[in-house]
């Protein structure tokens, strides 16, 4: 029985745009300075909803750029910062996508069937406004 899973391929490719697009926020120059939700309190509980829903609520107008029944993926750019958002149709996909995803590093915001992908500062204004707990990729270059 099929149900609706990832092909590994697909998520490997999702996985490098997501982390192209954290990467080249990584050139902005901020420092991550002021986050303006932070506070230093605990973070929100964790959001939930549809990407639309999830990205009005992080201050994003979001690009879609993968609209599957299993994933749904955006690009959203904010006055903090540029990530990738990405919702899944089952927990099980949202895992694996990770999983795969990791191998590329990066920093990552986890919520219940939903993902951000971004350098660490987006993540820790991200965080403060949809919760989640944050994740870390594999770092393949210690040079970097």
């Amino acid at each position: 029985m099929r149900t609706s899973r990832i092909p590994k391929d697909v998520a490997l490719a999702l996985a490098a745009a997501a982390l192209g697009a954290a990467a080249l926020a990584g050139c902005t120059g901020e420092d991550g300075h002021g986050s303006g939700h932070g506070d230093g309190g605990d973070p929100p509980p964790v959001a939930e909803g549809t990407l639309e829903e999830l990205a009005e609520r992080a201050e994003c107008e979001p690009r879609v750029q993968t609209d599957a029944d299993e994933l749904r993926q955006a690009n959203c750019t904010t006055a903090y910062g540029t990530y990738v958002l990405a919702t899944f149709a089952t927990d099980r996909g949202q895992r694996e996508w990770i999983n795969s995803a990791k191998d590329y590093g990066g920093s990552y915001l986890v919520g219940r069937k939903w993902v951000a992908v971004a350098e660490p500062a987006v993540i820790t204004e991200l965080r403060g406004r949809l919760g989640g707990e944050v994740e870390a990729g594999e770092q393949h270059s210690g040079h970097h």
